[in-house]
């Protein structure tokens, strides 16, 4: 049953993004050519501000649905609607506080924002921004349920849905119109009719969760929750910094103009890290279910077939992105929307080092370990504001994530080893570094000499040339991984697993 839900979570997970990740290439192009890039460098600078109120959560939506895993294994309704109300009540409170940070952040929006050149008044676009986020902190909480039931894929075939609807509409409006403020009210709209359907969706499956007389929280579950919000708010600070200060930093310093350039190219790089994300989210919910039954033998062994994948997945993905991310701009956008090479092999770095954190997160997160290395994040969010802020006067844009790729291996040479490795597997710092040297050896010669092959191999014709290195990404990486890897558990693993789905169809 949990390999069933994992497979299903993310064959629904990877066509969802597939669908995200067209549309997303579809609805950028009209964006830049209906509205500009002025525009675009808002969109995204907004998007970043209010993300970082997401810090508010302090991961009380994880605290819950870790503390599911069990009561939901046992069929213990009463500590699921217990939680449920918990979380009900959390979620109404956080949404208020966002509301009202939100608001004290108007004031500084023109320092934050800088000269710009559009008509729409800055402050109300910034307000329906605000307002998106809100919504969804009031409407969202029955998702948990979902998400801690192996259930995940229930709610991507309702984003499916969502993302379809959203965009038809926006584009429909940007097209004939040309009405930035339309386009931001049809997402709201759509946000809070998507979380309806889910609500509904929840409510049928889990009717007992309606339950109005639902019984508060044992104070020993409260605690528990608390200590890993606790946990958790220094990790939600971490993050933001880490990840979510770029456009902030790029803004300050080279204008929101450069804001909307990297925008093009992030778009690409977030696409593949939505894919891939879903894929580890899917199977968290499986992974925590696994945890539970402390066989860390049995854990361990999971963990490496995990890992392997995550390794093949991000070295092919981060070769393609090196190889094939140019000329595929100069068909989409246009040559003009090129950035630096130096730029785009940080970029390619930065994505390929934040990727292979994604199996040691899902077991961390799964495992509710989120009090215990708290520090960690304060550490590598410190490295990263200082780092970036030095190296973006000294190397310009490419500076900016020189610095999220020097603090990201605070938790590479710290955190995975001392706080997922030895308390859930019993194994040693050398054998974690014994589990990843092969593997990024194998990316860094993938890397090298795919790009070396496709610089050799050029042709006039830009589309032609993204299909024939397309083609080499393909052939070159993954021989590659099947040369080194083929013997392995963890390739048998999945060849076998592979074999049981044909024989099913």
């Amino acid at each position: 049953m949990r390999s069933a839900n994992s497979i299903k979570n993310v064959i629904v997970a990877t066509v969802m993004n597939l669908i995200n990740i067209i549309i997303g290439f579809v609805a950028q192009r009209i964006f830049i050519q209906t509205l500009g890039t002025e525009y675009l460098g808002i969109n995204g600078l907004f998007t970043n501000i209010l993300s970082m109120l997401g810090i508010v959560e302090l991961g009380l939506g994880s605290a819950i649905i870790y503390h599911l895993y069990k009561p939901l294994a046992e069929q213990d309704e009463e500590k699921i609607k217990s939680l449920m109300l918990f979380y009900k009540v959390g979620y109404r409170v956080i949404g208020i506080i966002i509301a009202l940070i939100g608001l004290a952040i108007i004031p500084f929006l023109q320092f934050i924002v800088g000269e710009v050149t559009i008509s729409e008044n800055i402050i109300y676009i910034y307000l329906l921004f605000l307002m998106d986020i809100v919504v969804s902190y009031l409407l969202t909480y029955k998702r948990s349920i979902l998400y801690a039931d192996q259930k995940t894929y229930v709610i991507n075939l309702v984003h499916i849905g969502y993302l379809l609807i959203m965009n038809a509409v926006q584009l429909t409006i940007l097209i004939l119109t040309k009405n930035y403020i339309f386009y931001l009210w049809i997402k709201i709209v759509c946000r809070i009719l998507e979380n309806i359907v889910i609500t509904i969706i929840a409510n049928h499956k889990y009717p007992y969760i309606k339950d109005k007389k639902a019984k508060k929280i044992n104070q020993k579950v409260r605690e528990s929750i608390f200590t890993k919000v606790r946990g958790l708010v220094y990790h939600k600070i971490g993050t933001f910094i880490v990840l979510g200060t770029d456009n902030i930093i790029i803004s300050s310093f080279l204008g929101v103009v450069t804001v909307g350039l990297y925008s093009n190219y992030n778009l690409i790089i977030q696409a593949l890290n939505n894919l891939f994300n879903q894929v580890f989210n899917s199977i968290t919910a499986s992974v925590g279910n696994l945890l539970v039954e402390k066989d860390k033998d049995k854990a361990y062994l999971v963990y490496q077939n995990i890992l392997f994948f995550n390794s093949w997945i991000y070295a092919f993905a981060s070769t393609g992105l090196l190889c094939i991310i140019e000329p595929f701009i100069k068909i989409w956008i246009g040559s003009e929307f090129i950035i630096p090479f130096g730029v785009l092999v940080t970029l390619v770095i930065n994505f390929y080092l934040q990727g292979m954190r994604k199996t040691a997160n899902t077991f961390k997160e799964a495992a509710g370990i989120f009090y215990e290395d708290r520090f960690v994040p304060l550490w590598e969010s410190l490295i990263n504001i200082i780092a970036s802020i030095i190296l973006v006067n000294i190397f310009g844009l490419m500076g900016v994530f020189m610095g999220t790729i020097i603090s990201t291996f605070v938790l590479f040479f710290n955190s995975y080893p001392k706080f997922v490795y030895q308390p859930l597997f019993n194994r040693t710092y050398k054998q974690y570094i014994k589990d990843y040297i092969p593997y990024v050896l194998a990316t860094v010669l993938s890397i090298v000499i795919t790009y070396f092959v496709t610089s050799c191999i050029t042709v006039d014709n830009t589309i032609i040339q993204v299909v024939s290195n397309f083609g080499l990404v393909l052939l070159i990486p993954n021989s590659i991984h099947w040369l080194l890897f083929h013997k392995t558990n963890q390739f048998k693993y999945y060849k076998g697993l592979f074999t049981k789905l044909i024989k099913r169809k």
